[in-house]
């Protein structure tokens, strides 16, 4: 950024009265990190950055090489809104993580993702992401322990008066005011859940966005006395929180979507279809990164309109890719929908690896199946020759380690750090004994 672009934002935050900036920044699993810094140091901070010891940071270093600094990014900018007391009012920048030598650090999923985006711009695309991030509000005791107790007994669309849509409201403005935009906000399937859908926006910012909203929606929740959780799927027998993910490509010559083509029956280009072909080649191997939990793949499951064959069509609410149906007129607005990925995902790492894929496809020119439109729950996938998602997470990282086009992807770096943090969690998971077990067995055997 130039000197300009420096003075600029420190007379900004000078007129906003700003005592404090709080420079975020994410690790391989995806977790929020803040540094704070009074403001007397961000002139340094934008002249310099930052230094701190990444090897604290999940899968960031090892002790020899530990020191690494943050470098903001000036776009990112913006208050926190409930962060604005009298007198200390906060603000926020989203940060590059730099080595020592001033190279990027290849344990950032920032910079992994600006590196895909980068193929594509090679290929003469932009990549444009919207999610869908559903999570469920639960009550809290009296010292502020999550209890897995719905606020609400709504259900999907419904118009209810209590105080989650209150919340909702508080939600959507919240984001606003972080520069946000929400095209949607509802009651979801489940008692206490709820989906907030974002605006499109190119890969990265849309990446940034989304690691805002976890950051804000749990702030708001808290606000009232609730906790906002984005674990998959918090209580059997009802629907899990997916996050699925709008795409398309815009072709940086013309600006017009790439995706988009009149003629064809689904309104799709050849560059969609090779797209969509590449997600589906690609979908057990990247799994692991779009549902990262043992408690993501209860989630994924028959039954409650989560994805579980891989497949593509239009009506077909259980299929993994759906193409939404657009207006006459606006072809602008084609797009494909993703629907494994849920909200405990690193967005960065997400849509990284969903645009390899699909670049992927592009560059083999694959040719797409043809869509399957019925209720895949109730017919017999095998007649269509139809693959299953992984069923585990330990399934999803076996595909992980068999698919070099995700692996290339991530980088050496994350890829080995995150499936070694990931087989942890699935040995740990493995080897305990849980409820269910005691109550199905004990007595039995």
């Amino acid at each position: 950024m130039s000197d300009d672009s420096h003075q600029a934002l420190l007379r900004r935050v000078e007129e906003q009265r700003v005592a404090f900036v709080n420079l975020q920044f994410t690790d391989i699993l995806g977790m929020v990190k803040n540094v704070t810094i009074p403001i007397h140091e961000l002139p340094d901070a934008l002249d310099h950055g930052v230094w701190f010891d990444g090897s604290s940071i999940e899968g960031f270093a090892r002790i020899v090489e530990s020191d690494m600094y943050l470098v903001p990014d000036l776009s990112t900018y913006a208050l926190v809104p409930w962060d604005q007391h009298e007198g200390l009012a906060t603000a926020r920048l989203i940060c590059n993580i730099y080595t020592p030598d001033g190279k990027p650090f290849a344990g950032d999923p920032r910079h992994v993702l600006a590196a895909v985006t980068r193929q594509a711009g090679e290929l003469g695309f932009a990549f444009n992401v919207a999610p869908e991030i559903e999570f469920f509000l639960f009550k809290t005791d009296a010292e502020g322990r999550t209890l897995p107790l719905p606020h609400d007994h709504a259900g999907y669309f419904d118009v209810s008066t209590d105080l989650a849509t209150l919340i909702r409201r508080q939600m959507v403005r919240a984001l606003q005011s972080l520069d946000i935009a929400v095209e949607a906000a509802h009651h979801e399937v489940a008692a206490g859940q709820h989906e907030i859908d974002l605006r499109y926006a190119e890969a990265l910012r849309a990446a940034d966005q989304t690691v805002t909203a976890r950051v804000a929606l749990k702030a708001i929740a808290q606000i009232n006395g609730l906790h906002a959780t984005f674990m998959p799927k918090p209580i059997a027998e009802v629907n899990g929180s997916g996050m699925h993910v709008h795409q398309s490509l815009v072709d940086l010559v013309t600006g017009r979507n790439a995706f988009a083509d009149p003629r064809d029956p689904y309104g799709l280009s050849a560059t969609a279809r090779h797209f969509i072909a590449g997600l589906l080649a690609h979908a057990r191997g990247m799994c692991a990164i779009l549902a990262p939990l043992v408690n993501s793949y209860k989630r994924l499951v028959p039954g409650f309109e989560a994805p579980v064959y891989i497949s593509w069509g239009r009506t077909n609410r259980s299929a993994l890719v759906r193409v939404p149906r657009i207006s006459a007129g606006r072809e602008q607005s084609t797009r494909i929908e993703l629907r494994c990925p849920d909200p405990s995902c690193n967005p960065y790492l997400a849509y990284a690896v969903m645009l390899a894929a699909g670049l992927d496809g592009i560059k083999r020119k694959l040719t797409l199946r043809e869509a399957a439109e019925e209720d895949l729950f109730h017919v017999d996938p095998r007649a269509h020759g139809l693959e299953m998602l992984p069923t585990s997470l330990g399934n999803a990282l076996d595909a992980l380690r068999d698919d070099a086009v995700i692996q290339n992807a991530l980088g050496p770096y994350i890829y080995e750090r995150f499936v070694d943090a990931k087989q942890q969690e699935w040995e740990s998971y493995r080897a305990y004994v849980s409820q269910w077990e005691v109550e199905r067995y004990l007595s039995i055997f």
